[in-house]
């Protein structure tokens, strides 16, 4: 795996000790694409442990799920930040583990040997939880190559991916990465619909405490500036994964359940998709009314939509090559809503309501 000028990471081949088996072809979830599938069924869900909850980046679902595993004998793979603060695959055989996969790394992870140490686990008869973006359960799936009972897999409602290399020349300007303590990528002091990022150095002394739509990283992440080319065009969305569970924020849940979130700590909307994935469900113990999947949707439209791709990523990597990561903030300001347009919009919605009486 190497590198690309955007920090991507993309396999490379020797076609000196290349033997031309195809299996490069024959386990590649873009050529090998799988059928588009619904959930069996929707739900809003809550872990009934505040304070899990608001360690979490939505409701806490994926630490019940992981707990299951763990409580099964069995092995948890997620991701997580290394001493460097990257973002990579591992896996915990322990509950005190789970608590470095917990919450959102707004960062393409590395697998690493992740896949295999999976199918190592299974060959021996372990339950595996496979955690994940849509594509890497895909390619977990295609390298497997067959059925295991004991795994199971959750993706995320998953946006994009954004460029390593940006969040490492963020990192680099906040502070010397020897420093970092803690990075809260969904710091939920400010509120779950609200949230915050968090950097803290030694004492938990705040070195970033910025609200998300505030924050350099997160305003590009958000403007779809720098995320990897194939999220434009991604090849695995309307579950093509095959993920067992899906998970994600439910947001705008106040449009058909305004009940469930009146704390504002949090609410996972989860989709089962198959029956290994209601029987993980049915074991839990989880705080969870059924949704509608239509209402889910108009939350997350990145369950079935690539996300769109605009002329200001080319033009954030133009002025990137001059500025670096001060070609953030000048190409998002580009795209904020002027006053006027702001104005005009308010003015119309007015009108619309003055209409409808």
């Amino acid at each position: 795996m190497q590198s690309d000028a955007e920090g991507f990471l993309y396999p490379t081949i020797d076609k000196e000790i290349c033997v031309e088996c195809g299996m490069c072809e024959r386990v590649c979830p873009v050529i090998n694409r799988a059928e588009t599938r619904r959930p069996l069924s929707v739900y809003a869900a809550k872990n009934p442990d505040d304070a899990i909850r608001l360690k979490s980046s939505s409701g806490g679902i994926f630490t019940l799920l992981a707990e299951w595993i763990i409580a099964e004998e069995g092995v948890v793979f997620g991701a997580r930040f290394d001493k460097d603060w990257n973002v990579i695959h591992d896996y915990t055989e322990t509950l005190d583990g789970i608590a470095a996969f917990r919450g959102s790394k707004y960062v393409q992870s590395r697998i690493g040997s992740a896949f295999e140490e999976a199918e190592k686990f299974l060959k021996v008869g372990r339950k595996v939880l496979f955690s994940g973006t849509p594509g890497q359960i895909a390619g977990l799936k295609r390298f497997l190559g067959r059925m295991y009972t004991g795994l199971f897999t959750v993706d995320i409602v998953c946006h994009g991916v954004p460029s390593p290399l940006i969040w490492n020349e963020y990192l680099r300007s906040v502070a010397d990465r020897s420093r970092i303590t803690d990075i809260d990528m969904r710091n939920k002091a400010t509120g779950w619909r609200n949230y915050s990022v968090r950097i803290a150095k030694g004492g938990g002394q705040a070195l970033v405490n910025d609200l998300a739509c505030n924050n350099t990283f997160m305003s590009g992440f958000m403007h779809n500036l720098y995320l990897r080319p194939s999220c434009h065009v991604c090849p695995v969305k309307s579950g093509r994964s095959q993920s067992d569970i899906t998970i994600g924020d439910f947001w705008k849940i106040d449009d058909c359940l305004p009940e469930f979130n009146r704390d504002d700590k949090g609410v996972t909307l989860l989709l089962i998709n198959t029956e290994a994935g209601a029987m993980l469900f049915d074991g839990l113990r989880v705080d969870g009314v059924e949704a509608d999947y239509e209402c889910a949707l108009v939350g997350n439209p990145s369950l079935i939509h690539s996300t769109t791709l605009t002329a200001s990523r080319s033009k954030f990597w133009k002025l990137y090559e001059k500025r670096g990561i001060g070609a953030i903030p000048v190409v998002c300001r580009k795209l904020e809503p002027s006053f006027v347009k702001v104005m005009m919009w308010r003015l119309k919605c007015g009108l619309m309501k003055i209409i409808k009486r």
